[in-house]
């Protein structure tokens, strides 16, 4: 049965699901219908893009420990992005993060996964025009849906998001539900955080 979660809940992952390996985090948003006048551009779609930070006692080390669009697969193979969804249009999951968290080097106590608007400062962007985003994770095995964490609050003029981290805590996995809101305008500063 899938837990709903609330902002700073924890959830144990490996307590909950005996014998879980691997983990598909999916992360889902839809894009406010933007009303324009007669005269005005179009507007732009908002490309969300989702990225998984591994850190080593809580730093980020390394350039290649950032799995995202530019660098799908992490280089120890156990952290892979499905692909960018440049607009968040359909319903369901916009972008997969596939984790298997039975492989991860044991050096990796954490692995944060984030979302950032892609180019939100130059397209004027916020998460204020994005409604039901969430992030839930996933039992690969059977596609059970474990826990889901739903974005309710205003993020008006954040343009970056940590929406929550996978951490290993006493030789088991939990996942925390953050959904914290930044004014980073991009990955490259988003990352700068953890290190």
């Amino acid at each position: 049965m899938s837990i709903s979660l609330q902002k700073g809940q924890k959830v144990s992952l490996s307590k909950e699901h005996a014998g879980l390996a691997k983990v598909v985090v999916g992360l889902g948003w839809d894009e406010v219908k933007q009303s324009r006048g007669f005269f005005a551009p179009k507007p732009q779609a908002i490309d969300c893009d989702a990225s998984a930070i591994l850190l080593r006692n809580g730093k980020l080390t390394h350039k290649d420990d950032i799995v995202y669009y530019g660098n799908l697969r992490h280089v120890s193979g156990t952290v892979q992005h499905m692909g960018d969804n440049l607009t968040g249009a359909g319903d369901g999951d916009d972008e997969q993060i596939v984790i298997d968290l039975s492989r991860v080097p044991q050096e990796y106590d954490k692995i944060v996964i984030v979302v950032n608007i892609y180019q939100a400062v130059q397209r004027r962007q916020h998460f204020g025009m994005i409604q039901n985003a969430f992030i839930r994770l996933v039992d690969d095995r059977n596609n059970t849906e474990m826990c889901k964490y739903n974005l309710t609050e205003n993020y008006s003029g954040m343009t970056s998001m940590i929406f929550g981290e996978i951490y290993r805590h006493n030789g088991e996995w939990k996942f925390n539900a953050i959904g914290q809101g930044t004014n980073d305008p991009g990955l490259g500063e988003l990352t700068r955080r953890y290190v």
